[in-house]
């Protein structure tokens, strides 16, 4: 990219899917335009990986590594009733789903890898695809963009290469980006779209990696899955794995499965419909959290949120009454009891549709006496709810929502069988309740809990959430509560989990954790207060990603904006009146403009993603195919904001090169 008088300059940093988002809908805007009023255009994406899927979704990944989410959801363009809310009709592309569908023709597919061809052939709209293959529909959609850039007569160019560093252009307008092997490039605006970046590490990981340097042990930071050489896991060894969210899911599969074990059908019901067959070149996974278990898995159905679930309580109306009323609600005392409504209505809503015989009273009184306390306002609703309850559900078919975070129940165990043996019934009733799905009932909760998570979405991302909330309820506990619950793996995964144990090849250490190291025997050791049973390897692994946390990365784009006070961390103030440093950027409202270390915010110069983490909440979910435009497809909305004012100061740029011309026409200057 040249800066000259022609064009606006555009630097898109990151090409994974949200600076994808970011140039088709700045692609879409152009277009929209009469030809004759577009201004000069040219986009730059800088990115070392192609395109598309950038460094997360390569497509040269194994194909045993899943999304957690169903073809039906993740897109990075609008779709269905998306498209219909923004001003722009979608430029080039699809929604997953939609590209699946349109490869499903021999003749679309022909350019594709025969491995793509035969894994597209199998997937249905429910289905949970591989990374692989989700990053070959972003490689398509890029060459869609493309396509669509040429047309309309804009520039869209790919850089393989990183940037190093920015800093305000010499001419006091736009920037210059210091890129690895290219020199110093102009831009006239930059949009950040950096996704997962390099962190420093903990000090408890710095103290592990150290012993395993002066020990010969291995230790394996937190890392994205596809650059993790899982070979070096020695074969019928223990290896230590901190972590039971997705990482660990992959680190299971491919040491299994990728090394030629077998997962076979036993022919019994859900919960044990596997049994595994070793290869006889597995390690043995000592797997840890803070829980003592793995997410709860997602349920088989054929739609993202359960379509038994209707949300009544917390809805988008009843969250403006609070800005209609100049309140700003904290999630504890205002959100969380209308959110808590909703899931245990589909909870026993459920219980009562299939199982209406185990109910002590008919199951229409009990909902219709269950629907009036919930109706209830303020905090007798819940004690009314209770008192149903105690009427009408047997004890063992009752459930706790906040207890579901500690699934263990924090009680101590005889030892690692008697832990096992608990962590196996927990995966087994787990897999059964996917399999039942719309039928489940703790799966229609949870999916109540998660539909809710949309909405939480938005009103944080607009403001709506007190700082203190934030920090200590949102934050706090509901979030590592909706998390277990909601952005777990895909079901066949807690399946193959269970078949594991049962075969001796996955353990587990206990809730609340503890990874030391033995100087004595020069091994690393886990522990649990709670099973009293040490295990000891030789390797541990940190099944997790880097921290999303702009103070701890340690990218040379983002380390150096920190340090020259471009941008800065976001600080909010904890009900103490303490100063609690954020783990996002500090950005001023849609379009997200970084706040610099004075407290002024950078012109031309925007975020989106996961930097964005402090005033948007779940920015690792993709966008959702078809949902509106300020919920589940928030990025996109945000993106389509970014290029709304890239395409005014685009425009703007135009007249003010055509006037500066005419000015040195009319003194005799030439050019």
């Amino acid at each position: 990219m040249t800066n000259t008088t022609q064009s606006f300059q555009v630097a898109v940093i990151g090409a994974g899917p949200r600076g994808i988002s970011v140039v088709e809908r700045t692609l879409a805007g152009y277009l929209a335009l009469p030809p004759e009023t577009r201004p000069a255009l040219k986009i730059t994406v800088f990115d070392p990986f192609n395109p598309g899927p950038g460094h997360v979704w390569r497509t040269g990944q194994s194909r045993l590594f899943l999304m957690n989410t169903p073809c039906l959801f993740p897109t990075v363009v609008p779709a269905g009733a998306t498209a219909a809310e923004l001003a722009a009709s979608p430029s080039g592309g699809l929604s997953f789903d939609q590209w699946r569908m349109l490869m499903a023709d021999p003749g679309n597919a022909a350019d594709l890898p025969a491995a793509d061809r035969e894994e597209l052939a199998g997937l249905t709209p429910g289905a949970f695809p591989s990374r692989a293959v989700y990053g070959r529909y972003l490689e398509w959609t890029y060459a869609r963009l493309q396509d669509a850039a040429l047309a309309a007569g804009a520039e869209l160019e790919h850089i393989r290469a990183e940037v190093l560093s920015m800093v305000r252009s010499d001419t006091g307008s736009g920037w210059a980006l210091d890129v690895a092997g290219e020199g110093r490039i102009h831009a006239d605006a930059v949009v950040l779209a950096l996704g997962h970046l390099p962190a420093a590490l903990s000090a408890d990981q710095d103290r592990l990696r150290d012993a395993a340097d002066r020990h010969n042990l291995r230790y394996l930071p937190p890392a994205v899955p596809s650059d993790v050489d899982f070979s070096v896991f020695p074969a019928g060894e223990p290896v230590l794995v901190r972590g039971l969210g997705l990482n660990f899911f992959d680190i299971m599969i491919q040491v299994t499965t990728g090394r030629g074990g077998r997962f076979l059908p036993s022919g019994l019901p859900a919960g044990r419909a596997l049994r595994y067959e070793p290869s006889g070149r597995e390690p043995v996974l000592v797997a840890a959290s803070r829980r003592g278990t793995p997410y709860r898995a997602k349920a088989r159905l054929e739609s993202y949120v359960p379509r038994s679930v209707h949300l009544r309580y917390f809805t988008g109306e009843a969250a403006a009454a609070f800005k209609e009323q100049g309140i700003l609600p904290g999630f504890d005392h205002d959100l969380w009891p209308l959110l808590h409504r909703d899931a245990v209505w589909a909870y026993y809503s459920t219980l009562a549709r299939v199982s209406a015989t185990e109910l002590l009273e008919p199951a229409e009184l009990f909902l219709a006496e269950l629907r009036a306390a919930l109706e209830l306002p303020g905090p007798e609703w819940d004690q009314a709810k209770e008192s149903v309850l105690d009427r009408f559900v047997p004890a063992d078919r009752r459930t706790n929502l906040e207890a579901l975070a500690q699934p263990l129940g924090r009680r101590p165990y005889r030892g690692a069988q008697d832990l096992d043996a608990a962590v196996l019934a927990y995966l087994e009733d787990d897999a059964a309740g996917s399999a039942a799905g719309e039928d489940d009932p703790l799966k229609m909760a949870i999916g109540a809990l998660n539909a809710g998570r949309t909405l939480l979405k938005t009103i944080v991302a607009d403001g709506g959430l007190a700082d203190a909330s934030w920090l200590s309820e949102l934050r706090g506990w509901f979030e590592p509560l909706v998390e277990g619950l909601a952005s777990g793996p895909p079901p066949e995964r807690i399946e193959q989990l269970a078949a594991l144990v049962r075969a001796g090849v996955v353990h587990f250490v206990g809730p609340d954790p503890r990874f030391d190291v033995d100087e004595a025997r020069g091994v690393f050791t886990g522990t649990s207060p709670w099973s009293g049973t040490e295990y000891a390897a030789r390797t541990l692994v940190e099944a997790m990603m880097p921290p999303n946390r702009v103070d701890r990365n340690i990218s040379p784009l983002l380390g150096g904006m920190l340090r020259d006070g471009l941008v800065r961390p976001k600080v909010m103030m904890a009900a103490d009146g303490t100063a609690v440093i954020t783990p996002g950027l500090d950005v001023t409202a849609p379009p997200y403009r970084p706040v610099g270390i004075s407290g002024e915010p950078q012109e031309d110069l925007y975020v989106l993603g996961l930097q964005l983490s402090s005033v948007q909440w779940g920015t690792a979910i993709a966008a959702e195919a078809g949902s509106p435009a300020g919920a589940g497809a928030r990025t996109l909305r945000d993106a389509d904001d970014i290029a709304t004012v890239l395409l005014a100061s685009a425009a703007d740029g135009g007249r003010t090169r055509a006037a500066n011309k005419h000015q040195r026409t009319n003194a005799g200057i030439s050019g």
